[in-house]
């Protein structure tokens, strides 16, 4: 039998692969809600501004993934810390880690439920997502992050189909005002939180590091990446003005998916069923990069990480992240009160991470003298 092995690096990868891993990364589930969100003409600023401040953000990033601790991964952040300290960290992560997990696989579990398979149970889906993301992890990390490429060219084409809502009849001018806001409202606030959250994740591009070639041209690799997000959001928002306006996009649920059903193709009666299935690979990439990324948590937490991994482990941890899942959509999952407050948790989570987790390790570097 072949040695189980889930972190080893053969070969580091170049600049592609931090480009639309970045890119993924933000624009999973996100890139089916947000515009439902964002409602209002004048979010196509706020949008706008939201994508600059985050290329701020990830110009702060750039500095923790070229500097000395990123490159050597657990050693580094160790000797950063401390043992102790780097592990309450760790733990702090875990915690995270777990319930945006679980709260990602059953929002998506929800959508597919939704358009493809009304009368299946839910708890069906969430255990296949698990087992798709749980076997593409089981890979590697390595083979995992090189997946990307698959995920990245069967989910991207699909934001070209909305460029027939920016023609006539469909699109209208007068769908686009107004440009300055006559209110800020609670909703507005929101907005705000889920827009920010919406280009959240590249934080977790330290876990992934030490797999970059050490040659790669870090920043100009997020920028692109970020600016590929803040094009597909940008595209989709005004696409969904134009068909819905801004009164009825409000009251629609998956309106990015809702309008691939007004489009018609001589080949498939149901464009809708292709994006949910393409995203798929999507999806699967980025809960198995989520699940080595727990399971390698748990590893450093449990003092074991200079011991083998095991398929027990490994297996262990995502049966646990399976368990919290299945008990989230069985009890907790039920009204749509419930799932908004879910959602909210899950926005909150990736809006603090991505604030805080970039500037407090280049702190941290900074005290330490282990960062330029």
């Amino acid at each position: 039998m072949n040695p189980f092995t889930l972190f080893n690096k053969t070969r580091p990868l170049d600049g592609l692969y931090m480009i639309f891993i970045t890119n993924r990364m933000q624009v999973l589930f996100f890139i089916l809600v947000l515009p439902m969100y964002l409602v209002h003409p004048y979010m196509i600023f706020i949008l706008i501004a939201i994508g600059m401040l985050s290329q701020l953000n990830l110009v702060i990033l750039s500095k923790i993934l070229r500097s000395y601790p990123a490159a050597k991964g657990y050693e580094g952040f160790a000797e950063l810390f401390g043992e102790r300290k780097f592990r309450f960290f760790v733990l702090i992560g875990l915690l995270q880690l777990f319930v945006k997990i679980m709260i990602m696989v059953v929002s998506y579990a929800e959508s597919v439920r939704h358009f493809i398979f009304p009368a299946i149970n839910i708890n069906w889906l969430v255990l296949f997502i698990i087992l798709i993301g749980g076997y593409t992890a089981s890979r590697g990390m390595e083979n995992t992050m090189r997946f990307v490429i698959i995920a990245f060219m069967s989910s991207f084409w699909i934001v070209f189909l909305f460029v027939r809502f920016y023609v006539p009849p469909i699109a209208s001018l007068n769908d686009l005002y107004p440009l300055i806001p006559f209110e800020w409202t609670r909703q507005s606030w929101k907005a705000l939180l889920v827009t920010w959250s919406a280009f959240s994740s590249p934080e977790y591009l330290i876990c992934l590091a030490p797999w970059f070639s050490k040659h790669t041209k870090v920043l100009k690799c997020l920028t692109i990446g970020n600016a590929i997000s803040l094009f597909e959001y940008l595209l989709l928002f005004i696409a969904s003005l134009f068909f819905y306006g801004s009164s009825y996009l409000r009251e629609t649920l998956f309106p990015v998916i809702n309008m691939l059903r007004y489009l018609q193709s001589p080949v498939l009666e149901r464009i809708d069923t292709l994006l949910l299935s393409a995203h798929m690979f999507h999806f699967a990439f980025v809960i198995a990069i989520f699940l080595l990324c727990f399971y390698g948590g748990v590893r450093i937490l449990l003092k074991r990480v200079s011991k083998p991994v095991t398929r027990k482990g490994f297996c262990s941890s995502i049966l646990f992240i399976l368990a919290g899942t299945l008990a989230l959509s069985t009890w907790f999952w039920k009204t749509g009160e419930q799932q908004n407050i879910w959602f909210l948790l899950e926005v909150s989570i990736g809006a603090v991470t991505y604030t805080l987790v970039p500037s407090l390790l280049v702190i941290a570097g900074k005290l330490k003298g282990r960062m330029e």
